[in-house]
């Protein structure tokens, strides 16, 4: 089992959506995803953990390297409701993710909830059915 995304570029920031289980195959996915979101959006990177059923030690440290990547590039990391079956440590080198605890509360704080549909493109995988 691995992850599904869906990316929707906005004017002020990134939504990464994501579905399935973050595991070890779906940490490569994910880092494929961090890529592609790096290429065609700009601002922070809002990831919607919303969609996943779980995830694995390999995909918290594949989130921790998605940070450190997205750092790399001048942008931020944030994660928005995280699975409630485990919680993300990040090591001390890691730069700070910022954890909301849903979709509408990142939104909120970006002063987005009346753009978001403005301005927007999207790309999924095809098993994407949300």
């Amino acid at each position: 089992m691995t992850i599904e995304w869906h990316h929707t570029a906005g004017e002020d920031f990134s939504l990464l959506s994501l579905s399935g289980h973050l595991g070890p195959e779906g940490a490569h996915r994910f880092t494929g995803a961090i890529g592609w979101v790096l290429t065609r959006g700009t601002g922070p990177v809002i990831v919607d953990m919303s969609g996943l059923r779980s995830w694995s030690a390999n995909g918290r440290l594949a989130v921790i390297e998605a940070a450190r990547r997205l750092t790399a590039h001048g942008r931020s990391l944030e994660l928005a409701a995280i699975p409630a079956d485990d919680s993300l440590v990040p090591d001390g080198d890691c730069p700070p993710i910022t954890i909301h605890t849903d979709l509408a509360a990142a939104i909120a704080e970006h002063d987005a909830h009346n753009r978001r549909d403005a301005g927007q493109q999207q790309w999924r995988t095809n098993g994407w059915s949300g």
